[in-house]
């Protein structure tokens, strides 16, 4: 079962700063029918203003992966942690028990990015930051691990929960396939371009949750940059 959610359709917030999509339920949006899928509860798409950004403000027992789309943030917190982190690459954020922080685009342009929360197997956890690149040429045709709590993902950004989020590109004209499992979930977005997800189409920057489909075959009907999270049933 393949449910596609237009970017049209997604929940909308828009102040003098920021310019926000929502994919689940979030802030002042509800929509009972879009509450997550399994531990996956936000994928929200924010387009900040240059010079602009989160004042400090606190988090807990939530996995929050950043993905850069375009421009960078700057992100800061209570424990020492400061980095910069450009298009392309990924910051993890464990919240556990508790944790401050401040996240603003220091650049000259609107920074894009895709901001999703994933809660984690554990409460309490000890909290902490982390980021690393990932080059968008060594996802040319392969979903790589960008985030995840399974074993066979190294190389990933640590999270604490049986969950993954891959990144791939793919050129229009080809595609990959991917082994979810009927025992899994997926809720998979197009950062950019257009594909088939076993045979249904998907559209940029709208999503598709995934449910009792054992193999993906993903094709690109244009250029796609693509962003799966793979996830537990609950």
């Amino acid at each position: 079962m393949i449910e596609v959610a237009a970017f049209d359709r997604l929940g909308h917030f828009k102040n003098e700063w920021l310019n926000a999509r929502h994919h689940f339920s979030f802030g002042s949006y509800y929509d009972p029918t879009r509450s997550g899928v399994g531990p996956l509860i936000v994928w929200n798409d924010d387009t900040i203003a240059a010079g602009t950004g989160f004042d400090l403000h606190g988090h807990r027992d939530m996995e929050i992966i950043t993905y850069v789309r375009t421009g960078a943030i700057t992100h800061k917190d209570h424990l020492g942690n400061e980095g910069r982190t450009e298009a392309g690459d990924v910051q993890v954020m464990t919240a556990g028990k508790g944790i401050m922080h401040a996240e603003f685009n220091r650049e000259d342009e609107d920074t894009t990015l895709f901001q999703i929360w994933i809660r984690p197997s554990a409460e309490n956890l000890t909290p902490g930051w982390d980021q690393n690149r990932f080059p968008k040429a060594d996802r040319s045709g392969v979903l790589v691990p960008l985030a995840s709590g399974r074993s066979q993902h190294e190389g990933a950004l640590k999270i604490h929960q049986d969950a993954a989020l891959l990144g791939a590109t793919i050129s229009k004209g080809e595609s990959l396939s991917y082994q979810l499992g009927g025992d899994r979930q997926g809720y998979l977005v197009a950062a950019t371009g257009a594909l088939l997800v076993n045979g249904t189409s998907l559209q940029a920057r709208g999503g598709a949750t995934i449910r009792q489909e054992d193999q993906l075959i993903l094709e690109a009907t244009e250029d796609a940059e693509i962003l799966l999270a793979d996830l537990p049933l609950q």
